[in-house]
């Protein structure tokens, strides 16, 4: 299933690296950056979760929570969150049952090998529950940044 911009991100509920199950529809008034990455603690991943967490205040200040996702278990998560210092929450999807049902679960290549595994894709979705924006097949320097300028035309146009 194809997930689209501007309509409702589906629910879910996930154990999240705060001892907590996290679910979506839980979140009220709220925007949500979802953030899907391949493995904790991995060049490219780690960046983007740095940078996130570098731009998290910013992001709380827009009343936004920024979570990340893999499928990591919370073990792997809560080491990846104590070495870097991150400064949101990860949630664990082992049995990858939202990171299909987001549509991020794909054929990709490495060194010419191809196997599955998540496409890096973040969603940002609005404070009523629709997916604002989707970027796929992420590029991981300057992403974060990206993410928080589009944040920001999301306030200017419900604060106008």
């Amino acid at each position: 299933m194809k997930l689209r911009e501007k309509t409702k991100a589906p629910n879910f509920k996930l154990p999240s690296s705060d001892n907590t199950i996290f679910e979506l529809r839980k979140v009220k008034k709220k925007n949500v950056i979802l953030y899907f990455y391949p493995k904790d603690d991995t060049p490219g991943c780690t960046i983007e979760s740095k940078d996130f967490s570098k731009l998290n205040n910013l992001i709380t200040k827009n009343n936004t929570i920024v979570l990340g996702i893999s499928k990591d278990s919370i073990q792997s998560h809560l080491k990846f969150i104590k070495k870097y210092k991150l400064k949101f929450n990860l949630l664990s999807d082992e049995k990858l049952s939202l990171i299909k049902k987001y549509g991020v679960w794909g054929k990709k290549s490495f060194l010419g090998k191809k196997y599955m595994g998540i496409i890096r894709t973040t969603f940002l979705i609005n404070s009523k529950g629709k997916i604002h924006k989707i970027w796929s097949n992420v590029r991981v320097k300057d992403h974060a940044k990206e993410v928080l300028e589009e944040l920001k035309k999301i306030l200017l146009k419900y604060h106008n």
